[in-house]
C-alpha cells in the first residue's frame, strides 16, 4: 500500500531525525542541491516566506535585507534553524505551522521558498497552492526540489522502490514537481534539471488568470 503520513505523524518523525538531518542531507548537496539553493536564492528579496524550513540549510545563500518567516512542522527542526541563525548573525522568525494551512492573510510575501520538501507533503498540490496564495502577484516562488528522473530507466526503478523509500521519513521521490507546481496554480518561469534529471530548480510565480 502506498506511503502516506499525517502532519502529526510527520512532525514526530522529523523531530526525532533532526539531530541528524543535516548529515544525510549532505548528499543531495554533493550531488548537486547546494548549487542549485546558491543559483536560485539569490533572486529572492523583501519579505520572504520559507515553507519547510528544517534545519535552515537555505539561510546562508539568502541576500542581505531579506526578511524571513521560517514554517515548519517539527518543532526541534525549527530549533535547529533557530541556532544556525543566531550563528549566520541573521533576523529569522521560526514558527511551527503546517504548509498546506499556511497561517498568513493572501498576498503578503515577496518571495516564497522552498526546497526538497514537496516530497513530503501529504497534499503537495494543496501545499503549493498556499504558496501561491500568500505570494504577491508580482512576487516569485523559488523552489529546489527532487522527483522523478526523466531517464526512463532510473525512473521505473525509483518508482518500484518509492514506498520503500517513503517509510522512514514520508519522502516520495518519484513524484513529479513541475507538474505538482503546474497543477497548483503556479505559472513556472524558469526552470532546470540535473544528476540524470532528478534534482529541479524552480522559478514560479502565481498565476494571475
Amino acid at each position: 500500500m502506498p506511503v502516506n503520513f499525517t502532519s502529526r505523524e510527520l512532525s514526530e518523525k522529523y523531530d526525532r531525525f533532526a539531530p541528524w538531518y543535516d548529515w544525510v542531507e549532505g548528499v543531495p548537496d554533493l550531488l548537486g542541491v547546494r548549487r542549485l539553493r546558491r543559483r536560485l536564492l539569490r533572486q529572492a528579496s523583501g519579505k520572504v516566506l520559507e515553507v519547510a524550513v528544517g534545519t535552515g540549510k537555505n539561510l546562508q545563500y539568502y541576500p542581505r535585507g531579506c526578511r524571513i518567516i521560517g514554517i515548519d512542522l517539527s518543532r526541534e527542526m525549527l530549533n535547529v534553524a533557530r541556532e544556525r541563525a543566531a550563528k549566520l548573525s541573521m533576523e529569522v522568525s521560526p514558527l511551527l505551522a503546517d504548509a498546506e494551512a499556511l497561517p498568513f492573510s493572501n498576498q503578503i510575501f515577496d518571495t516564497v521558498v522552498s526546497s526538497l520538501s514537496t516530497c513530503t507533503f501529504s497534499d503537495p498540490v494543496a501545499a503549493l497552492g498556499e504558496m501561491a496564495r500568500v505570494c504577491k502577484p508580482a512576487g516569485r516562488i523559488l523552489l529546489v526540489e527532487h522527483g522523478r528522473s526523466n531517464r526512463e530507466w532510473l525512473a521505473r526503478w525509483q518508482d518500484r522502490h518509492a514506498d520503500q523509500f517513503a517509510k522512514p521519513l514520508g519522502c516520495h521521490w518519484n513524484r513529479e514537481p513541475l507538474e505538482l507546481a503546474r497543477k497548483a496554480g503556479l505559472k513556472v518561469v524558469e526552470r532546470q534539471r540535473c544528476f540524470f534529471g532528478i534534482f529541479h530548480r524552480i522559478k514560479a510565480e502565481p498565476r494571475s488568470d
